[in-house]
């Protein structure tokens, strides 16, 4: 009994020798920018301990660096199961599936990363929202893309790939830098340069980059709108000639339409916005804010009834949009419907608290 005993403890006394034997080993060959040697030598030591959260973290960042992002992907993801709430972590996997072309879930990792403190670090900080600017372009959420790039205008921050990328969003182009033809490339530049010119508050030389832009590439879709979409806040008349002057080029341009007719709403100028209201609603029924638009547009006209056809549709399009559930409010108050404007009304309230 003896016999088979002592070597059972001898084992169980070097396992965790074994253990941090390897550990030793893989941060040596990691800090020596040995990269397949420490991931190897990870493994081996997660094999002895999968429950070390280091280790995780240590496999996933060396392989990220060594551009095996599923793999990284993986192992941070484990890493995370031990120490949910580590907010670079989801900020690297959120790196990692910008890599392999995750963007949704890329967007919704680095997000959360960034809530959790991932960006503290000013080059941290950097990194992140530029690749969150980029996989929202390239899911075609260009405003908020926009919005994401104007952190860096705001702080000085440019590159010309960053031009680039704001280029993209701004002419609503749901590709990445480096898929950009070369036959665009110039007009993707020009484009970025003028509206970070406008998104760091230098307008006059946003204006001039804009006309040279209008004067290279005159039948470019989507500058003309991107000029008056930066323009919109503080001069909307100039925005309302560009949204125009860009129906002029394509009066397909949906998101066009929608801005003249929402500009002559907040004008109060219902009839002159009617016509574009019912193009944009027309051409994709689908977008509720030409649903929105139109039904607006329709009660500030005297068509009561006409109107909230629509409102109740973009109701059910976007249930928690608060622009609708005000529309609704004062649309049911004029057609004499007052538990249903109660209702909206409430319904206001709740989505303000959130």
């Amino acid at each position: 009994m003896a016999l088979l005993l002592f070597p059972l403890l001898a084992l169980a006394q070097n396992e965790p020798a074994n253990f941090e034997d390897v550990v030793a080993r893989a941060s040596a060959a990691r800090q020596q920018n040995d990269l397949p040697r420490a991931i190897e030598l990870y493994r081996q030591a997660l094999q002895l301990k999968p429950s070390w959260p280091d280790g995780w973290w240590f496999l996933g960042s060396t392989q990220y660096a060594a551009n095996d992002y599923p793999g990284a992907e993986d192992a941070i993801t484990q890493y995370l199961k031990l120490t949910p709430n580590a907010a670079p972590a989801f900020a690297l996997r959120g790196l990692c599936e910008f890599e392999t072309g995750q963007y949704i879930q890329s967007i919704e990792d680095i997000d959360h990363g960034l809530s959790l403190g991932a960006g503290n670090q000013p080059r941290n900080e950097q990194i992140l929202r530029f690749h969150e600017a980029l996989s929202l372009t390239r899911t075609g959420q260009f405003e908020s893309a926009l919005t994401q790039y104007a952190f860096f205008a705001k702080n000085g921050i440019s590159n010309p790939e960053l031009f680039i990328g704001i280029g993209l969003a701004g002419l609503w182009m749901p590709q990445l830098p480096k898929d950009v033809e070369a036959s665009q490339r110039d007009l993707v530049l020009a484009a970025g340069t003028a509206a970070y010119s406008m998104m760091a508050g230098d307008d006059k030389g946003g204006a001039q980059e804009f006309q040279d832009l209008f004067q290279r590439f005159p039948k470019a879709v989507n500058a003309h709108y991107l000029y008056g979409y930066l323009l919109f806040q503080t001069d909307q008349e100039h925005a309302l000639a560009e949204f125009k002057q860009e129906l002029a080029i394509d009066p397909s341009n949906t998101l066009a339409n929608v801005m003249v007719a929402w500009t002559y709403m907040l004008q109060n100028k219902f009839s002159e916005g009617l016509s574009y209201a019912r193009k944009s609603e027309a051409q994709e029924p689908n977008l509720t804010m030409a649903q929105l638009v139109l039904g607006r547009s329709l009660v500030g006209t005297g068509d009561i009834q006409g109107g909230l056809k629509y409102l109740e549709k973009a109701r059910q399009q976007q249930p928690n949009n608060l622009e609708v559930h005000l529309a609704l409010v004062r649309a049911y108050d004029e057609s004499g419907r007052s538990e249903d404007a109660r209702r909206e009304r409430l319904l206001c309230l709740q989505l303000i608290k959130k």
